[in-house]
């Protein structure tokens, strides 16, 4: 008994580490540092005013050169969201221009957006969206927060399993807006890229740092910081991945209670059935 009290006492200590230890990918000198989520773990849910600004940080900061083409302006009104009133929703849907027809007359034609739109692209195709960024494409927010991640090696990703660890998105995003730093002494960058420590594709990143102190103005009282921002725009993106994030964990918790319940049930019916049988 001992030998088994000191085995689950070792795997816990492991599985606190591994909460613990940023998650590096394989073969990568990256630095990602993992954040405090509110939506992390089998409770989870999105902080309502987080999400709020991190739109906020989108909307004058990243929309210039990102799109958010999975997105419609009707999902920032529902419930699991940034739950912005449905007159608050069609006024930043007025905003943009999408565009439409054919016509009567077989032509396309532009119009202000309505809640059933999604987020138009900020450049009409992927080659003019190379030529302005110099060569290089500004992937779309709708799904990065799952497509963009350092994947945690053995044993890590063993633990993640019982931790219910998958937050590895917003903390590469998190630890990436926040990884610039000065050119380090003997490494040469090249021209019109910039170093980052977060980077996966080689800590040469062509995105100039997009974030600064005092940016984006908060009316809510939050710091107005590069860190706050990061934090708040990665939070963002997450929803923008997982909307029904909410809705999954509560059905999941659910499904567990019930399976419970369920066993403990058949348990006792089979000491019922079995009670006058010798074994």
């Amino acid at each position: 008994m001992s030998t088994m009290i000191k085995m689950v006492r070792s795997l816990a200590a492991v599985a606190a580490l591994a909460i613990a230890t940023p998650a590096v990918a394989a073969g990568a000198n990256v630095e990602i540092h993992p954040q405090q989520w509110s939506f992390s773990g089998p409770f989870g849910f999105y902080d309502r005013g987080q999400l709020q600004r991190g739109f906020k940080v989108y909307q004058e900061v990243c929309q210039a050169c990102h799109g958010l083409k999975q997105v419609a302006f009707r999902n920032l009104a529902e419930n699991g969201g940034p739950s912005f009133s449905e007159d608050a929703a069609k006024q930043i849907a007025s905003e943009y221009t999408v565009v439409d027809g054919p016509d009567d007359d077989g032509e396309m034609f532009d119009r202000p957006a309505i809640l059933a739109d999604r987020f138009p692209s900020p450049f009409p195709n992927v080659n003019a969206a190379r030529a302005a960024n110099g060569g290089a494409y500004p992937p779309d927010f709708s799904l990065l927060a799952k497509a963009r991640a350092a994947q945690r090696g053995f044993p890590w990703f063993v633990f993640d399993i019982f931790t219910q660890y998958q937050e590895s998105g917003p903390d590469y995003i998190y630890s990436l807006l926040t990884g610039y730093e000065e050119d380090p002494e003997g490494i040469e960058v090249p021209v019109g890229q910039y170093y980052n420590h977060s980077f996966l594709a080689g800590q040469f990143i062509s995105m100039a740092p997009p974030l600064s102190d005092e940016l984006v103005e908060y009316t809510d009282g939050s710091p107005m910081t590069v860190d706050q921002y990061a934090k708040d725009v990665s939070a963002f993106m997450m929803w923008a991945a997982e909307p029904h994030l909410e809705d999954r964990k509560k059905i999941g918790f659910r499904v567990m209670v019930f399976l419970i319940v369920f066993a403990g049930l058949l348990y006792f019916t089979k000491k019922q059935l079995w009670r006058n049988v010798d074994h």
